[in-house]
C-alpha cells in the first residue's frame, strides 16, 4: 500500500516472485470511468472506490493459497474492504517523502494518474494503525531491500 509513486507495483512484482505466488495491481481493476476522471486531474471519491474495492476483494478471496496485490489501501475502511476476501491480509506500507513520490509520478511515461494527485493522496491516506497487520517501510530502498526487510519483519 502507499500513494502514487511509491514503487507497490514493482515492488508487490518482485515480493510475489519471491513467494512464488500470484500478483495483481489494483491499478488494473479500475474501471475505465475511474481512469478517465483521474486522468482529467480529478481525485477518485469513495463512491469511486467501492465497487473496485469490492473487485479486489474477491479477487484476494479466489487466491485462497496466496497473492500479493498492489494497493493504495489509502484509507483503514479500504484496507477494511479488502480484508472481507482475505481476514489475514498483511499490508507493507511504502512510506516516502511527497517530493520524492510526485517526481516518480511526473516521469511516468503512458499512465493515467498525473503527478498533481499525489497531494490528494496523502491527504487521503490514513497509515497503518496498531491494530493492523504490516509493516512501514521507506520506498526509497531498493526492492530487494524493501522484500527483504518486509519477510523479516513479518515472520
Amino acid at each position: 500500500m502507499g500513494v502514487a509513486g511509491s514503487g507497490k507495483s514493482t515492488v508487490g512484482a518482485a515480493l510475489a516472485q519471491r513467494l512464488a505466488v500470484p500478483f495483481a495491481d489494483a491499478d488494473d481493476f479500475h474501471s475505465e470511468q475511474a481512469k478517465a476522471k483521474m486522468a482529467a486531474g480529478h481525485p477518485l471519491d469513495d463512491a469511486d472506490r467501492a465497487p473496485w474495492l469490492e473487485r479486489l476483494a474477491s479477487w484476494l478471496h479466489d487466491e485462497p493459497l496466496g497473492c500479493v496485490l498492489a494497493c493504495s489501501g489509502l484509507r483503514r475502511w479500504y484496507r477494511d474492504a479488502l480484508r472481507t476476501g482475505a481476514p489475514g491480509l498483511c499490508f507493507l506500507h511504502l512510506v516516502g517523502d511527497p517530493s520524492v513520490m510526485t517526481g516518480r509520478v511526473a516521469g511516468r511515461q503512458q499512465h493515467y494518474m498525473p503527478a498533481s494527485l499525489v497531494h490528494s493522496q496523502y491527504e487521503t491516506l490514513e497509515p497503518l494503525g496498531p491494530d493492523e497487520f504490516g509493516v512501514a517501510i521507506d520506498c526509497t530502498l531498493t526492492p530487494e531491500q524493501i522484500v527483504e526487510q518486509f519477510l523479516r519483519e513479518v515472520r
